[in-house]
């Protein structure tokens, strides 16, 4: 093993239950600075992502059919070894149009993973949430009225611009079942929402309104990935310390609402907002059991947040620059303090990141370079349990060195406790619509950095997909 992970899985093998409990309870921070994409896509912009062609049929077509199969294995090569992923996902999309401008989509997705059907390194709770699932994908509505245009339903909402990383992505749910390293369009589970936006020259605003909030799916506790430090494999009596999270009641005032204007000045398109919610991932809390065999529990809540922020894109040339900021109130962190009321912290935030991003001239591909920054307000880091370090810096470069066969790396690093993680990957483009990929995550840093966490999670996969 890794020394970070090394030394917490040892931990929590020589101590007693309660002191291996409240060690857990120390590291058991769900929320990290910044979520971290499987891949570098690009993010579109909100509206086009929101009012382009959404619903994508031909012209005089009632109806398209589209979407991917992919089949995904992956074998976690860090002691101890394990497969780790097997799993044939098929995502279906329907789309078309009503008349009178009204326009639809449906979409689908479907996942079975034998691994966890049949494997015994893996807790039943682990392989009951992870061998099969069915995920909505986005199923909306869209039509205009008195100059606005609305959409209505399952829906992706995409604030941020930046490459990689989540930071003005505020809205949007994840599957985190593999931590952050799908595709964009695996990670992204769509908001229930009522969205409208009003546009008039180079400006537009956009209002949204969630009545019933989606939450990211964290897995179970055992799971490769599941946000405590966990060691691997999960003891049954160590995972039974950890309950199902405790999502808020279906009421109006937990709705969850925004509003995002932009415009454009001098070149400059610039955009500020503001969202009221709950976090979308949750707050692991200490809660006292009374039983001397289990003192305490780990109870997963969604702390009421709000969050305001604002964006920049500019391009130079070739070159286009990005740049978010975030601040965020309302949100407790995981702590080391045994002496904290139920085993949280209340820090305010503030998140940025500028990124560069600089096409190939001579070969289809491009570099990305990223600086960013959480900073913890009211108290500062000393407390929080999980460590984000204190800035960090991000690196992707893709090229195609010849028609079908393309490299890429992503490399995030941040200095000061948070890790690394480190995505070598080759593309084989065979035929049209079909990808080949083979590559390598690979998690450095102590056992309680955001991506130090996972450091003994280190796995080669291979990806096959094909897009219809």
């Amino acid at each position: 093993m890794k020394a970070g992970g090394g030394r917490i899985a040892l931990d929590l093998r020589r101590t007693s239950a309660g002191f291996t409990l409240a060690a857990l309870a120390a590291l058991a921070c769900a929320t990290g600075y910044a979520q971290t994409k499987a891949v570098a896509d690009a993010l579109p912009s909100s509206r086009d992502a929101l009012f382009g062609d959404a619903a994508g049929a031909e012209p005089g077509e009632s109806a398209k059919l589209s979407g991917f199969y992919e089949f995904t294995p992956a074998y976690t090569y860090a002691d101890p070894k394990h497969w780790s992923r097997a799993v044939s996902r098929l995502a279906l999309d329907g789309r078309g149009e009503l008349g009178s401008g009204v326009k639809w989509k449906l979409g689908a997705r479907f996942d079975v993973d034998p691994v966890y059907m049949g494997s015994d390194f893996y807790l039943q709770d682990v392989k009951q949430n992870q061998r099969a699932t069915a995920i909505w994908r986005e199923n909306y509505v869209d039509f205009d009225a008195g100059g606005w245009d609305f959409r209505l339903g399952a829906q992706n909402i995409v604030w941020g611009d930046v490459v990689g990383l989540f930071f003005a992505d505020v809205v949007s749910a994840r599957d985190l079942r593999d931590f952050l390293l799908p595709s964009f369009d695996v990670i992204r589970i769509p908001q229930w929402a009522a969205r409208a936006e009003y546009s008039k020259g180079d400006s537009h605003v956009e209002l949204v309104w969630i009545p019933v909030q989606t939450f990211d799916n964290i897995g179970k506790p055992g799971s490769d990935f599941y946000p405590a430090p966990l060691p691997s494999p999960t003891p049954a009596a160590v995972a039974a310390a950890f309950q199902n999270p405790d999502k808020p009641s279906q009421t109006l005032e937990n709705s969850s609402y925004g509003v995002r204007a932009n415009t454009l000045v001098g070149g400059w398109d610039v955009a500020a907002f503001y969202y009221r919610s709950f976090s979308t991932s949750p707050t692991f809390y200490r809660e006292l059991t009374g039983a001397a065999a289990q003192p305490f529990v780990f109870q997963p809540r969604y702390d009421r947040i709000w969050q305001a922020g604002a964006t920049f894109n500019k391009d130079f040339g070739s070159m286009v620059l990005h740049g978010e900021a975030v601040y965020a109130n309302g949100q407790n962190f995981g702590t080391l303090n045994p002496a904290a009321v139920d085993g949280v912290v209340a820090r305010p935030t503030v998140d940025w990141i500028a990124s560069l991003d600089l096409p190939f001239s001579e070969v289809d591909g491009r570099m990305n370079f990223q600086v960013f920054q959480r900073i913890y307000l009211d108290g500062g880091d000393e407390a929080v349990a999980i460590k984000s370090g204190n800035f960090g810096v991000s690196a992707f470069v893709s090229a195609k060195i010849t028609g079908a066969f393309e490299p890429q790396l992503l490399w995030i690093q941040t200095f000061g406790g948070g890790g690394s993680l480190v995505r070598p990957r080759l593309n084989w483009y065979p035929v049209k619509n079909t990808t080949v990929g083979v590559g390598v995550d690979i998690f450095t840093g102590p056992g309680d950095g955001y991506f130090g966490r996972y450091n003994n999670r280190d796995r080669v996969y291979g990806e096959v997909r094909y897009t219809f």
